[in-house]
């Protein structure tokens, strides 16, 4: 950040940068300092997720694969950073899902891929963290403007309605020829539904 991004944003001011990912303190205060035209996306599994839970989730000790991503999980103390960043309602932040479907067998495999499959609740996850911080009010922008704003880009004009009801994710998705995809929170209930209006 320091060597190479501050002296190219620096020295190109009309280019537009954004921080595709961004996992640590230090890139979160890099871009909050940064002179407009530069941003950061953040996916769910960074928010809410720490490197902890690559070797233990919810009480059970182990490797994890599925929460195997680059940007690797960072520490807990970064985590917060990303949350508070995000929930601050500042437009220099957006969602960035960076869904990766692998299957099951390139997940967990002596060199699994990278990535976590957050598209089947990326929405309704997201909202957990917001709500987690009292900010719900702020989500619609980290998910839906923020973004288009910052590209110039028209907002969608679909919308769509989130619901605090508990639903369960299934364990996997099969997908072709009988491979299957194991989602982010598999088997685990979400606390909210989001349904096309």
């Amino acid at each position: 950040v320091k060597t190479v991004l501050k002296p190219l944003v620096e020295g190109v001011p009309e280019l537009k940068v954004v921080m595709e990912h961004v996992t640590t303190t230090e890139g979160v205060e890099f871009v909050k300092s940064a002179r407009e035209g530069v941003a950061a996306t953040m996916t769910v599994q960074h928010m809410l997720l720490n490197r902890n839970a690559l070797f233990s989730y919810q009480g059970q000790g182990g490797l994890r694969p599925h929460h195997y991503c680059l940007p690797i999980l960072k520490r807990e103390s970064h985590r917060r950073s990303l949350v508070e960043a995000a929930t601050s309602g500042s437009p220099k932040f957006f969602a960035g899902t960076d869904s990766a479907p692998h299957t099951m067998d390139k997940k967990e495999s002596s060199c699994g891929c990278a990535g976590c499959f957050t598209s089947p609740a990326a929405l309704e996850l997201y909202a957990e963290v917001f709500e987690g911080e009292g900010k719900l009010d702020k989500l619609e922008a980290f998910t839906s403007l923020n973004g288009a704003k910052f590209y110039g880009l028209p907002t969608n004009d679909s919308k769509v309605k989130l619901t605090r009801k508990s639903w369960k994710m299934p364990p996997s998705y099969q997908v072709s020829d009988g491979a299957v995809v194991v989602p982010l929170r598999a088997g685990e209930d979400i606390e909210w539904s989001a349904q096309p209006v």
